[in-house]
């Protein structure tokens, strides 16, 4: 007996999912794969949002949501899934009660993990399909090389600003992750969504077109992204389809992998070296420590290496602005300072302005920890966040 013999529709089911079974491609025996599949989503945030929503409303019989993260209000820009009352409520609790409503006849599961080399391959075996809705590198290896080695499917997107990506990634019919992308970016070298910024439909737009290459790998219809990776550009309202090839030397997904588990994917994009290298103590200042060196009446020269954009968000008073990007060319503005704090929003791009100083020879520098969001918990709640 086939597995789409074994599973059948109640009246109920026939009823919501009419406009599917009336789809020649799609029919009884599609939605009966879709009620048998069971799907991971990795993140239930921007792209996990959308998601999740079609998925469920698809019938996808069982839905598994993996995030450790707790819905935060500048979430709400984006990942629909949420409401104002879900703020600060763990993301996987809140989207299972925002599922379970869109349709009760789906099993959810919920993960509240962080993702690691140690229970990745537990988690990701139960599921038929993997869908990467993650915004990091150390995780979207992580996810990859587990897929490799579970021989599943990885449904990948990626946003940023007003661009995205999508991709099928399955390395028993086709390349896989790395071998697009051979080796993640230098740390900081990428803006995450939080430092960047992300228009709010875009989520929608790439974790939809997500959603259908999961029903369409389901169902066997269509033509999978296996081999190709879309690209959206919002602004010009463009989509450009590029042909991927397998890399014969992949690591991992090659006929001779060197890679034969999962490793410590932190250390893989540089993430401990790069914090180790560029956040010493010695180097930091706390918001209450440089507001009683400054209420002291000594002088500080406030370097603010964010963007013009955001200085009309919210500044420190007083403040100098020299953006990370023009640091280099810039740096002589600031040799007849005494002492010299930089900060950013969070604290990441300020402290590679102190390295990118320390390099050149000030010393007399210190990175605010926290950034300006830290200064307006510890100092001047005035301050907007953003």
């Amino acid at each position: 007996m086939s597995l789409e013999e074994e599973a059948t529709l109640s009246k109920e089911e026939v009823l919501r999912y009419s406009r599917h079974l009336i789809i020649p491609e799609v029919g009884m025996k599609g939605q009966l794969k879709l009620k048998k599949a069971k799907v991971l989503l990795i993140g239930t945030g921007g792209l996990g949002s959308p998601l999740g929503l079609y998925l469920a409303a698809a019938g996808v019989g069982t839905i598994g949501l993996l995030d450790f993260d707790v819905v935060d209000q500048t979430n709400l820009q984006r990942q629909v899934a949420f409401g104002t009352k879900d703020v600060s409520r763990p993301k996987v609790e809140a989207a299972k009660e925002r599922l379970q409503g869109v349709n009760p006849h789906v099993k959810f599961v919920t993960h509240k993990v962080k993702l690691t080399s140690l229970n990745a391959m537990e988690i990701l075996k139960g599921y038929d399909i993997i869908v990467d809705g993650t915004d990091n590198f150390p995780t979207r290896y992580l996810v990859n090389d587990a897929c490799v080695l579970l021989k599943k499917p990885n449904v990948y997107g990626s946003i940023f600003r007003f661009d995205g990506q999508v991709a099928v990634f399955d390395s028993q019919r086709g390349p896989c992750y790395r071998c697009l992308y051979g080796s993640p970016p230098p740390p900081g070298m990428v803006p995450s969504c939080a430092e960047g910024g992300v228009i709010g439909v875009l989520p929608g737009i790439v974790g939809t077109l997500q959603a259908l290459e999961t029903v369409k790998l389901i169902t066997g219809i269509g033509e999978p992204l296996i081999g190709g990776l879309l690209l959206f550009d919002g602004l010009k309202m463009q989509f450009r389809k590029l042909k991927l090839k397998k890399n014969p030397d992949c690591p991992i997904c090659s006929e001779n992998p060197t890679l034969k588990g999962l490793i410590d994917y932190d250390e893989f994009c540089g993430i401990g070296q790069e914090e180790e290298h560029i956040l010493g103590k010695e180097w930091e200042i706390s918001p209450t420590e440089l507001n009683e060196y400054m209420k002291s009446g000594k002088r500080a020269y406030l370097l603010d290496v964010r963007e013009s954009y955001e200085v009309e968000i919210c500044t420190i008073e007083n403040s100098h602005l020299i953006p990370l990007g023009e640091i280099p060319e810039r740096m002589s503005e600031l040799n007849s300072a005494d002492f010299i704090v930089a900060y950013c929003r969070m604290g990441s791009r300020s402290a590679r302005a102190v390295e990118l100083l320390r390099q050149a020879g000030f010393r007399k520098i210190k990175n605010l920890a926290g950034g300006i969001l830290a200064w307006s918990d510890d100092v001047d709640p005035a301050i907007a966040k953003y």
